[in-house]
């Protein structure tokens, strides 16, 4: 039977078991964007994972919605993720950068130059983000151009060769939880009468031609999708989302991507068990759970359901999870506190067993 603890091969990389770490923004970037030392310390760390997934990465300016968060946009961006990547590979893991583009969540005093945020159309969420100047109200972004959806997608593809330069296994595109691709896929926020929205076919078209620019840019292999059917987060409204769904993995699935990883929302496990036999590559489950995820997840690699089984919150507390998935526990506390911004503490201070 197999078992958490089997190697895997994923895309081109061969991982030493099959629990990843799942991206988790923690808001501890320098000024630009770049990454730090602390960074590549915390990743590091983390490098029992047979995977790690990086926080959202913003591919371009506009792209960022939360403070602190890195890019891949920029030269001294680059070099800064080299180190964490170096790092990372010195003490034998492997890792994907997650690409995030935030498209609505945000606020204009998060962004340079007087940008604002964008979207598929001029629809504000409800809600608040966390501004230097505190929490403020979400506000209604700019309506994308046509023109302005292309280049958006090329800002991905350069994005994603600018991760290969820095050294990541490969790239993981955001779909999920709100942000840019999730508000194309949902009716909700997704109001254009274009090619790209209106019927399901349009509606999926920027996260297919997103992963095919990506993955022409850098290789099938080593690009993969994650997306969240169904996730209310980030005001969200998606009253039927596996039609969608459906159509965006029977396009997909023709690449021959490294994987889809589905962030799966409480009581969608129906739609996880449809898109994983529809899907004929490796398939990433940050499963829903009554409960911590922990060790009681694993039997999802010995059922089939997943190739590979995400953890979250527990892989930030435990930099050693693997191991003590293996033991059973026990589980270091994540502290919700330290989540977002500051300093060592609640990133690198947690105590391996």
């Amino acid at each position: 039977m197999t078992s958490a603890f089997d190697p895997i091969h994923v895309g081109g990389a061969e991982l030493a078991n099959r629990i990843a770490m799942a991206p988790m923004t923690r808001s501890r970037a320098a000024a630009g964007g770049v990454p730090t030392e602390l960074t590549a310390e915390y990743y590091a760390q983390r490098a029992s994972a047979g995977l790690i997934v990086t926080e959202g990465i913003q591919p371009s300016p506009v792209g960022q919605g939360y403070p602190f968060t890195p890019g891949l946009h920029s030269a001294e961006q680059v070099t800064a993720w080299r180190r964490v990547t170096d790092a990372v590979h010195a003490a034998g893991g492997r890792i994907f950068a997650q690409l995030m583009h935030t498209g609505r969540i945000g606020h204009p005093s998060l962004l340079p130059d007087g940008l604002t945020p964008v979207g598929p159309s001029a629809v504000a969420a409800k809600g608040q983000v966390f501004t230097p100047e505190g929490p403020q109200d979400f506000v209604t972004p700019r309506e994308l151009t046509a023109a302005e959806v292309r280049q958006t997608i090329a800002d991905y593809a350069s994005a994603a060769r600018n991760a290969i330069e820095a050294g990541f296994d490969g790239v993981e595109l955001h779909g999920a939880n709100g942000y840019l691709i999730h508000q194309f896929l949902a009716p909700g926020t997704n109001r254009r009468t274009d090619e790209w929205g209106g019927t399901v076919e349009n509606r999926i078209r920027f996260a297919v031609e997103t992963v095919k620019a990506v993955a022409a840019e850098i290789g099938a292999e080593r690009t993969a999708l994650r997306v969240s059917p169904g996730n209310p987060f980030n005001d969200i409204d998606e009253p039927d989302p596996l039609p969608t769904y459906e159509a965006l993995v029977k396009e997909i699935d023709q690449l021959g991507l490294a994987y889809l990883h589905i962030m799966e929302p409480a009581g969608t496990r129906g739609i996880t068990l449809a898109l994983r036999e529809q899907f004929s590559g490796r398939l990433i489950l940050n499963p829903a759970t009554d409960g911590p995820t922990d060790h009681r997840a694993l039997g999802l690699v010995e059922e089939g359901v997943a190739d590979v089984v995400a953890f979250g919150s527990l892989f930030l507390a435990n930099p050693d999870l693997p191991a003590r998935l293996r033991a059973e526990g026990p589980y270091n506390t994540p502290d919700q506190a330290t989540f977002y911004g500051g300093d060592a503490r609640g990133y690198t201070d947690y105590p391996a067993l």
